[in-house]
C-alpha cells in the first residue's frame, strides 16, 4: 500500500537517496530543505512517517519533532530522526520519535525499519 512520507534533510545528496529507495518500494515521498518549507508544506496534508534530519539550517529536528508530537494534529504520525553527529546512545526518549538512525545508513536497514514503522 502507498504510504505518503516527508522528509526534512538539507543535504541533496541524502534526501535524494532516500527518495529513491523509498520510491522503489512503492511510497510518495516528499522532501524539504528546511524547517520554514516543511512546515508549510506539512499543513492540511496525509501524512504516514516523517524522517527528520537533526542538524539543519534553520532549526534542528529535535525540536521540529517536539513540535509536531505536541499537536493534536501530528502527535501520531510516527518520526525518524537522523543524525550524523549523534549516536542512539545519546537519542533521548524526550523527544518522542519511534527510531534513530545514524547517518551513514546502510540502505537496506534503512528501508526495513522505515516499512517497520509503516
Amino acid at each position: 500500500m502507498r504510504k505518503n512520507i516527508v522528509v526534512l534533510e538539507d543535504h541533496t545528496s541524502i534526501s535524494e537517496l532516500i527518495k529513491i529507495l523509498l520510491n522503489n518500494i512503492g511510497h510518495h515521498v516528499e522532501i524539504y530543505e528546511n524547517v520554514q518549507s516543511f512546515k508549510q508544506g506539512i499543513q492540511n496534508k496525509s501524512i504516514d512517517l516523517m524522517i527528520l534530519d537533526v542538524m539543519l539550517p534553520d532549526g534542528n529536528g529535535f525540536s521540529v519533532c517536539k513540535e509536531l508530537k505536541s499537536s493534536s494534529t501530528t502527535k501520531h504520525i510516527p518520526i525518524i530522526l537522523m543524525s550524523a553527529n549523534l549516536d542512539s546512545h545519546s537519542f533521548g526518549s524526550e523527544w518522542n520519535a519511534q527510531d534513530f538512525i545514524k547517518k551513514p545508513f546502510e540502505m537496506e536497514n534503512f528501508v526495513t525499519r522505515v516499512s517497520f514503522l509503516l
